[in-house]
């Protein structure tokens, strides 16, 4: 019989995996197509990926603590542990190397725009770096959810 700490892994797994897919490929690209305003836009997005990596930050850390609990050493055996760790990394790896690097950029440029200033090419590339770990992301999350009874 499953108890609240299932239930809780299943809702911060659904969680975490839905938001990254929603706010990444259907809320953010919507911000862009919709406002006129970009940095406006960029600025609103920011802020939800901010939350999302928050959301996984907590998701993961939850899922490792619940799966050793559950399985101890066995855990450690399994694709899911591996996987939500490796997701866990990237997003702390986006949220406390990359973010930090980009927002250092937007405050740089002050008080023209990021990709109205000197800093654009740098801040293309970083944001570029960005996209591609949270894309990554985004698949593992795939592979979690085809994995998670594993």
């Amino acid at each position: 019989m499953a108890g609240f700490p299932d239930y809780l892994a299943r809702v911060l797994l659904t969680l975490w995996l839905g938001g990254l897919w929603v706010i990444g490929y259907v809320v953010a690209p919507v911000l862009f197509w919709k406002l006129p305003d970009k940095q406006l836009a960029g600025n609103l997005a920011g802020t939800l990926f901010v939350i999302i990596a928050w959301i996984g930050m907590a998701s993961g850390f939850y899922l490792l603590i619940h799966r050793l609990a559950r399985q101890g050493s066995d855990a450690i055996r399994q694709l899911f542990f591996w996987t939500v760790l490796l997701m866990l990394l990237l997003v702390m790896g986006g949220y406390f190397g990359i973010q930090p690097i980009i927002e250092q950029l937007k405050q740089a440029a002050l008080p023209r725009e990021v990709m109205q200033s000197a800093f654009a090419d740098r801040f293309a590339r970083w944001h570029g770096i960005a996209s591609i770990v949270y894309l990554i992301e985004s698949l593992l999350g795939l592979l979690l959810l085809r994995n998670r009874h594993a």
